[in-house]
Order: structure tokens, then C-alpha cells, then sequence
């Protein structure tokens, strides 16, 4: 019998079981939302709307070049597939997918109080340059509380005011992205404003299957960016319970900047200084003169001109579950990955197991990526200019990523595997590395470059994986005036043919993990056949 994990002391009840085919979608300008519209205004007008998916990379990549049109058209569509799908229900068990209507109450653009008195332009660093026009989202749970804290009009009054404070000191994201004359993205600080949708959803919390978070989470909960780079939406439940979320631009911020974000957000609704005040210097990451590389990034990055043809059909969907992992369990993997001379950390030892666990192919090879952030390896020259770097609002990763034939990975002791890991994620884990990322940008502009490991170059090529590390999930510290998240994830349906897993922290039990996986139905099923007893699906009745 299948474990399930119950964060929350709730019931369920079977009599709750239907298909997930029913949603409610009407055309409107939230175009991924399956809404039911009440009659609204007009949206403000925006000098340069950003509406969709393709505009952006048109606007990103419509260079002198004139490489946007073969990207777009070839490559980025596998990787930008935040828009409203059904996905089919592959697994055969115990779970019930539950159809349910979410109504969009009001929906408004938040201005940040006091932005910015004239426009200007605020260029991106070469290592944003490395992220392609990805929007990655996040939500938390409230259950009901028992008090007037908790009203629809104070919840949604709370989260309007303090989101146009926080504009205000993270200005850029009330912005958006246009091309410059290069074609390359740069972001127009014009506070042209946040969209922000407050709806209810005809469901109880007990009865959303967290688990399946393509059935009951994309297009339904967390919003889709339709304007600018910072997208957000409150989703009161017909229990009492709310759903706070965002989707934001991941070319202007990687998972720190998000999570310093998201906890300053939630001062200013405590009306508490902020604790971490923003760096926006892009000049702090200028390239070396003359600009120089170790080869070795020739084999982690490549201009997009180089790309070949992406295959001619997609059979191998990617699906997004979430799960929970005790900390028992991980403490085990440690153990096991760890020798007496080398202490492996707790992301590496999970990475190790998941490649080893998914190498089922002996016929194959596979790929296992690991994402490096920047900040603690990168120094100012002085400790102003450190101190900005660690707090530097942008993109500071790299991609490191390690190949072996399925047959030895098999093979090998997981502390064997978990070295060849440590291997080449401590080679990413210096400060020389992040610089010569840099000047390897530097040197192939105005031409974008993406990771290898996003792409299957050629047909000996295996499956790949990415693991990143999202402990520093502020889910503790999300508290706008009614108490700590009861459960909170990323939500992060990049797309394209590489699987992606992030770890975070349990909002309930200190050491417990949420693992946030999208992968390819035949690794799915690889998990939950070889590892139901690390894996354990989030329950339904979280």
C-alpha cells in the first residue's frame, strides 16, 4: 500500500472523485486562467505590451542577427509551457482529481507608491543573459483562522497595499522587458504596474490533490505573467482557506532574488523595515579586460545558432508532481553517498540517488545538472561591493552538469556516484568560474546562449536532469497578518525534454523536504515503482 503524507489535520471524502476535464475557460485578457469572468474595466494601457510568450522572445532576440525568428520557432517552444494545459492521467491508483471553477472576483494593476519619477533603462548582467524567457511561479496555503485577520476584504486590502510598498524599493519588477538596439532584453523601469487577479475557487483545500499540480495548480492557481515581469493572484477557497501566489520573469531574478522578494513583501504588510535591501548593479558582473575562459564552458553552453533541429514529433511529455521526503530519509542517502574522507551534502547525495535511480537504460547514457549559485563564491573589492553581491537582485547561476553510460551508473556504490557529482559541482563552485562565465557571454554577444543540458544535442545523447536546491523557501517567514503558510512549493513547468527537481523546506516539520519534480512519465513511474519509500506523494488532503 502507497503512502500519503497529511500536512494538514484535515478529512477527505471520496464522494469528492470526478475527471479533470471540466474546467471553466472563457477567453479574456488572462488567457492561461481557466476563469470564469465577472464584467471589469478596461486594463490602464502599456506602452509596450508584453502579452504572451512569443512577443517576448520576439522582443528578446530580433537582432541584427536575426536569430529570434529560428529560436523561437525551434527551440524556446519546448521551454515556455506555462500556458493552460490538460495534461492526462497516467497513474492508475488511489488518488481522485477533483474538477472545480475559480471565478475572477477583481482584477487590477498595482503601481508601486513611489516609483521612479522619469523611465530609464536598467541593462542586464551577462549571466541574466543566460536565461531564456521562463516564468516560474510559487504559491502558499492559509488554512481558515478564527479571527477577522483572516476576512476576503482584509487578506486582499493587506496584500494590495503592501505590494505597493514593496514596488517601491524592488522598483524594477513593477517594469518590463523591451528589446534594446541589440535585440538583447534590457528591463524599462516605468512602473508600468504588477497584475493583480484576486478569485475564488469553488473547492475546499482538503480536496486539492497537490500532488498533480498540473491538474490542479497550473492555470488555476498560480497566474500567468500577461503583462510586465511580476504576475500575482490571491485564491480564496469556498472553506475559508487562501492561496497567495506569484509567477515572475526568471530572466531578471534567479530563486534568491524571489525568495528576498517575497520575505521584504511580507514586512511591509507587518509594516516591518526590510530586512535585505535590493542591489540592482549589472555593472558588478562586467567582464574582464581582455575577456577570458577556460574551454571547458564550450562544453556547458552554446549560442543558440549552434542548436540542431529539435525532433519532429514530442511523445515524452514532462509532468510535474510534488512529494515529500522525511528527513530521516535524507539523512540516510547522506550517510550511504558520504565516505570517511568526504561528507557529501544533502543536495548532492539526493542528485546521486535520483541519477542512479532513473539510469534504467544499460543501453543509454544520461545527464545529471546541478544549479550553482554565484553568490558565495563571487567577492567585491571591497566589503560595500560584497555586500551588494550578496544581495544583488538578478541571476547568479551556472549549470554544471556530469554524463555517464546508464550501465556504470548502475553498477557503481551511491557514494561513487555521489562523487562524480561532487566532482563537477564543486569545479562551478569558485569564484574563477562565474567570472570566466561572464567573459564567455561577453565574447559570443549579442548572440543569446543557453545550457547544453537544456537540449539533446545528439542521438547518443541520454535523458537529463536537473536538481536545484530551494531550501532557502522562505515559507516560515510568509506571514502578511495571518499566521505561517500551512504548505507552500515552487511551481516551475519549464517544458522542453529535460526533467527538472527542486528540493524545499516542509512548512510543518523542521527537516522534512518538498520535492517539486517534472519529469518524463517513464521516470515517474520509475519512482514511484523503485522509491515509494523516499518519494511519498503529497496527499490530496494536505
Amino acid at each position: 500500500m502507497r503512502k500519503y503524507i497529511h500536512l494538514l489535520n484535515i478529512g477527505t471524502s471520496k464522494r469528492l472523485s470526478t475527471s479533470n476535464k471540466k474546467w471553466v475557460h472563457t477567453s479574456g485578457p488572462i488567457r492561461s486562467q481557466h476563469f470564469t469572468r465577472h464584467s471589469q474595466p478596461p486594463l490602464p494601457p502599456s506602452s509596450r505590451p508584453l502579452s504572451s510568450v512569443s512577443d517576448i522572445l520576439r522582443n528578446r532576440w530580433s537582432g541584427p542577427r536575426n536569430i529570434s525568428r529560428y529560436y523561437h520557432d525551434q527551440h524556446y517552444a519546448q521551454l515556455s509551457t506555462l500556458h493552460a494545459l490538460e495534461l492526462p492521467n497516467h497513474e492508475k491508483d488511489n488518488y481522485y482529481t477533483l474538477d472545480y471553477k475559480v471565478t475572477m472576483k477583481d482584477r487590477t494593476i498595482i503601481h508601486a507608491s513611489h516609483g521612479p519619477k522619469i523611465e530609464y533603462w536598467l541593462p542586464q548582467s551577462n549571466l541574466d543573459l543566460l536565461l531564456p524567457p521562463l516564468d516560474a511561479g510559487v504559491f502558499f496555503c492559509y488554512k481558515k483562522k478564527d479571527d477577522a485577520s483572516m476576512s476576503s476584504e482584509t487578506v486582499v486590502n493587506t496584500l494590495k497595499k503592501s505590494l505597493a510598498g514593496v514596488l517601491s524599493t524592488f522598483y524594477p519588477l513593477a517594469g518590463e522587458i523591451v528589446p534594446n538596439s541589440l535585440g538583447e532584453p534590457e528591463v524599462l523601469c516605468n512602473n508600468n504596474g504588477v497584475e493583480f487577479v484576486h478569485a475564488h475557487a469553488d473547492v475546499e483545500l482538503k480536496a486539492i490533490d497537490f500532488h498533480r499540480p498540473d491538474e490542479t495548480v497550473k492555470g488555476k492557481l498560480v497566474p500567468r505573467i500577461n503583462r510586465g515581469l511580476l504576475a500575482v493572484q490571491v485564491t480564496e477557497l469556498k472553506c475559508g482557506a487562501i492561496i497567495v501566489s506569484c509567477s515572475f520573469d526568471h530572466r531578471i531574478a534567479d530563486g534568491v532574488s524571489l525568495n528576498m522578494f517575497l520575505v521584504s513583501w511580507a514586512e511591509v504588510a507587518q509594516c516591518k523595515q526590510i530586512s535585505s535591501i535590493p542591489s540592482f548593479r549589472p555593472s558588478m558582473f562586467i567582464p574582464r579586460r581582455p575577456p577570458c575562459y577556460d574551454t571547458r564552458f564550450d562544453n556547458m553552453y552554446l549560442p543558440i545558432s549552434s542548436l540542431p533541429s529539435p525532433p519532429s514529433c514530442d511523445d515524452d511529455q514532462l509532468h510535474s508532481r510534488i512529494c515529500y521526503i522525511r528527513a530521516e530519509s535524507i539523512s540516510h542517502l547522506q550517510a550511504e553517498a558520504s565516505s570517511k574522507e568526504t561528507t557529501i551534502s544533502k543536495l548532492q547525495s539526493f542528485t546521486a540517488y535520483v541519477w542512479k535511480l532513473l539510469a534504467y537504460d544499460v543501453n543509454k547514457t544520461s545527464r545529471m545538472g546541478v544549479i550553482v549559485s554565484g553568490r558565495k563564491f563571487l567577492r567585491g573589492n571591497n566589503e560595500n561591493e560584497s555586500s551588494m553581491l550578496e544581495n544583488h537582485f538578478g541571476n547568479i547561476l551556472s549549470i554544471p552538469y556530469g554524463e555517464a553510460s546508464n550501465h556504470d551508473l548502475q553498477a557503481m556504490p551511491l557514494n561513487e556516484v555521489a562523487n562524480k557529482v561532487n566532482g563537477f559541482v564543486t569545479e562551478a563552485a569558485k569564484e574563477e568560474h562565474f567570472r570566466g562565465l561572464i567573459d564567455w557571454v561577453e565574447l559570443h554577444r549579442p548572440e543569446p546562449a543557453v545550457a547544453k543540458i537544456y537540449f539533446k544535442l545528439k542521438e547518443t545523447d541520454g535523458d537529463a536532469v536537473v536538481v536545484s536546491s530551494g531550501q532557502g523557501l522562505p515559507i516560515n517567514d510568509m506571514q502578511f497578518g495571518w499566521g505561517k503558510p500551512d504548505f507552500g512549493s515552487y511551481h516551475f513547468p519549464w517544458g522542453g525534454q529535460t526533467g527538472y527537481m527542486t528540493t524545499m523546506p516542509s512548512a510543518t516539520n523542521k527537516g522534512d523536504w518538498v520535492v517539486y519534480m517534472h519529469l518524463k512519465q517513464k521516470h515517474l513511474d520509475l519512482i514511484n515503482t523503485k522509491a515509494p519509500h523516499v518519494f511519498i506523494p503529497i496527499s490530496h488532503t494536505i
